[in-house]
């Protein structure tokens, strides 16, 4: 039984946009690793800015200095 944990930073995600990852996620492990679906569980969790780190920093602080962490055009 796959349980399948995936971080993300709360402002990153919308709920159609989850509804796509946890869809296509089980999709891929439903044919790479043969597993029934029904038995495939996904949590997203959602970190605030606060209480993510990276380069040193928080987010929140990388935010502040113009970081984004929206996707790329």
């Amino acid at each position: 039984m796959p349980f399948i944990t995936i971080d993300v930073l709360r402002d990153d995600i919308n709920r159609e946009t989850k509804k796509e990852l946890i869809r296509k996620i089980s999709e891929v492990v439903t044919t790479v690793l043969n597993k029934d679906p029904h038995l495939t569980h996904i949590m997203i969790n959602e970190i605030e800015d606060d209480n993510w780190g990276y380069a040193g920093e928080q987010v929140s602080v990388l935010k502040e200095q113009g970081f984004s962490t929206a996707p790329k055009k």
